[in-house]
């Protein structure tokens, strides 16, 4: 019996080594998973065609390859800001600096290939199709590339200018995700149309400078004036409640003026509720990177409502 102890001890640690040498690969796998799907804006991809899917619902506009296009240029747009501003994202974020400049090469390929994709699919739905889908990386190249040397002292000063920088984010994208669906649907922008496009704007602006909170040291570093560098994160947090608070009013007067339906404005508002809560942690917690995601994966938490009321026959 003396050695029992002994024999449970050594069976503990082959299975503990067992166990280690199944897992541990997988635990790395995982993590190099999440890794790209984060440093490369990938994750991002999956949101956007959400975002357009939610878009298509509420204007009833029928499948079309508005999400496949958007998709490509979130990725070719934030990847080439990142690919960008590797140098200054060593202050905020040098995992993902360290990682760009390691697959600079490949990436580079990958965000001109995404877009290059975007475009040719993009011409199949018309002119204006096309005019839209080049409107994102145009709005990029004129907020935050040098490419353009004669206007590119002016146009670089946009990225520094307080609101207007993420106003230009919030404006290209709500183009985007609304008027592609359109122009393939050769539709007509309606007040409907007005509604998604204003809560689309807004929110994305609100999306757009709650990441900020984590850039503070690094914009002031390259003079970049952004909401928390300006009026503080204590303001920032404020001002992300009153926007989010105006949405929720502008909803509710659009849903009692007929604009909107009963499961839009729910799972709208429902969307609305959870980004109250995220707002409240801005500037409370150590992790306002994963804040920045929980917000823009906010519009899935909008899409899985709308399919479970639908489903239910609400």
């Amino acid at each position: 019996m003396s050695s029992e102890p002994q024999r449970l001890s050594l069976y503990s640690d082959s299975n503990n080594r067992s166990y280690s040498q199944f897992f541990s690969p997988v635990f790395t796998r995982v993590e190099r998973t999440k890794d790209v799907l984060i440093h490369t804006s990938t994750y991002l991809v999956f949101i956007a065609m959400v975002q357009v899917a939610t878009v298509m619902y509420a204007l009833s506009i029928e499948p079309n390859p508005a999400p496949v296009i958007v998709g490509l240029v979130t990725f070719a747009v934030y990847m080439g800001d990142r690919i960008s501003d590797v140098d200054t994202d060593e202050v905020s974020n040098p995992t993902q600096s360290s990682f760009v400049r390691r697959h600079k090469s490949i990436l580079s390929v990958l965000t001109a290939a995404a877009y290059g994709l975007a475009i040719a699919i993009s011409v199949l739905g018309g002119p204006i199709a096309l005019v839209v889908t080049l409107i994102p990386g145009i709005f990029w190249v004129l907020y935050a590339s040098d490419w353009l040397p004669t206007l590119g002292s002016y146009f670089k000063r946009l990225k520094e200018i307080l609101i207007v920088n993420s106003a230009i984010v919030a404006l290209a994208w709500a183009i985007s995700l609304v008027f592609l669906p359109l122009a393939f649907a050769d539709a007509a922008f309606t007040p409907v149309a007005a509604v998604v496009f204003f809560y689309y704007f807004l929110d994305t602006f609100v999306n757009t400078e709650i990441p900020n909170v984590n850039d503070v040291e690094a914009d002031e570093a390259i003079g970049v004036s952004t909401l928390p560098v300006v009026f503080g994160v204590h303001r920032t947090r404020q001002i992300a409640y009153g926007l989010d608070l105006v949405l929720i009013g502008f909803v509710v007067v659009a849903y009692l003026r007929g604009l909107l339906t009963e499961i839009l404005t729910v799972a709208i508002l429902l969307g609305l509720g959870y980004a109250l809560v995220l707002a409240a942690f801005v500037g409370r917690t150590e992790h306002e990177g994963r804040l920045g995601i929980a917000g823009e994966a906010k519009h899935l938490f909008v899409m899985a409502i709308i399919l479970g009321l639908s489903s239910g026959g609400i």
